[in-house]
């Protein structure tokens, strides 16, 4: 909040999944403590910010996350559909429908590498038809997938839909780019007009900024040149944090280091002691935080430090 960031995703990835084991029992705790830290903080404040809970299993699952995410004052549900990965598109239809009377809808199209299925052009066409759907978070890292989402969006008429980039990959080419709808009566285009990814839960401040340079609807051809150079180092720094070079395996931990180098978290352990650094990863970071530093944000984590966690 402190860096300008427009809202907050909980229950995620970033968050890990186990919080939701019984031997755990942290799905509700962590939603509850961040909601009310978010409701602290802004007291006087009247500029919106986004609630989004992550909510994910089969129907049942879901239904009961959603439930205790609405009661939180959630404004949304980051819907994960990895646990349905053998359910027809009719029925991952009928299990959006379900969860989607309970609280608004944000669609969630996760590679497959770390838990998704693939959902095709048709899935997306009818999941933009259903009324609580406000938002889609495009991450399946490949760009023919990406295409499809919009154009699926594009075709379904609506125009109130607000998509997110999570293409860790190609996040400011994501931000900067528009799409033609050429059969629209009158033509329109259609932006990705935020970005919700593991990358931006560290060095937040940077990708605040250049998130409004790259919305900026009168950005000159220079300085849309000048952010897609800065997209190749924002995407290097991820490939060092998100460790795609071991299939995504330090994911978790590689932005655990980043927070406990800067004294967040006491280290980079998860819930899950098989996710750790992969080999190599912690030198990698170390590398780019070198090499990028302008990227970096530890002046600003160092300045609020101790008023975040006393």
């Amino acid at each position: 909040m402190a860096a300008g960031a427009g809202g907050i995703a909980v229950g995620v990835h970033t968050t890990q999944f186990e919080i939701r084991e019984p031997r755990h029992g942290l799905y509700e705790p962590v939603l509850a403590l961040a909601s009310e830290t978010v409701r602290s903080a802004r007291v006087g404040i009247d500029t919106p910010f986004a609630l989004v809970a992550g909510v994910i299993g089969n129907t049942g699952q879901a239904a009961h996350e959603a439930v205790i995410a609405a009661r939180l004052g959630y404004h949304i549900a980051l819907l994960g559909l990895g646990a349905l990965r053998d359910a027809s598109e009719d029925a991952l239809i009928a299990h959006c429908r379900e969860v989607g009377e309970i609280i608004p809808l944000f669609g969630f199209y996760l590679q497959p590498a770390v838990g998704g299925r693939r959902l095709s052009y048709g899935f997306w066409r009818r999941f933009a038809e259903i009324a609580s759907v406000q938002a889609i978070k495009i991450a399946p890292f490949d760009r023919y997938e990406t295409l499809s989402v919009v154009r699926a969006v594009a075709d379904s008429g609506r125009t109130d839909i607000a998509l997110y980039t999570g293409n860790d990959d190609n996040i400011i080419p994501d931000l900067v780019t528009r799409y033609p709808v050429t059969d629209a009566n009158p033509p329109r285009t259609i932006r990705v007009v935020g970005g919700l990814l593991g990358h931006w839960a560290i060095w937040t401040p940077g990708a605040v900024d250049y998130h409004r340079q790259a919305l900026r609807t009168d950005a000159s051809p220079d300085a849309v040149s000048a952010l897609l150079a800065l997209g190749q180092l924002v995407t290097e720094m991820n490939a060092a944090v998100f460790d795609p070079a071991n299939g995504f395996r330090g994911c978790i931990s590689g932005i655990n280091e980043v927070l406990s180098r800067q004294g967040l978290m006491e280290g980079p352990w998860c819930l899950d002691p098989a996710h750790t650094l992969s080999p190599g990863q912690r030198e990698e970071i170390s590398r780019v935080i070198t090499r990028y530093a302008v990227l970096t944000d530890d002046s600003f984590i160092a300045e609020h430090r101790d008023e975040w966690l006393r």
